[in-house]
């Protein structure tokens, strides 16, 4: 079993937490959750006018990837940034 103690309590705060817990990781199981979560998702933080526009994650990735068609290839963009 593995200690864990807790850190120093600041004065004047309450104390309910105890100095050191006791965790038996024999008794952890799998996360039954884990098998729901997308591969390579990534979450982005729209800014509140976006938002109101692209309301789901169909229509942003939409709008994305119509952007990457028109945008030239990424060597002609790397040639141009460097001039």
């Amino acid at each position: 079993m593995k200690k864990i103690s807790a850190p120093k309590t600041t004065p004047g705060i309450k104390e309910d937490m105890r100095s050191e817990y006791n965790f038996d990781y024999r008794k952890a199981k799998p996360n039954r959750f884990a098998s729901q979560q997308n591969e390579g998702l990534v979450v982005v933080a729209l800014d509140p006018d976006v938002s109101e526009v692209f309301q789901t994650s169909d229509s942003v990735n939409k709008v994305l990837r119509a952007l990457i068609e028109a945008m030239p290839p990424a060597k002609a963009r790397r040639k141009k940034a460097s001039v």
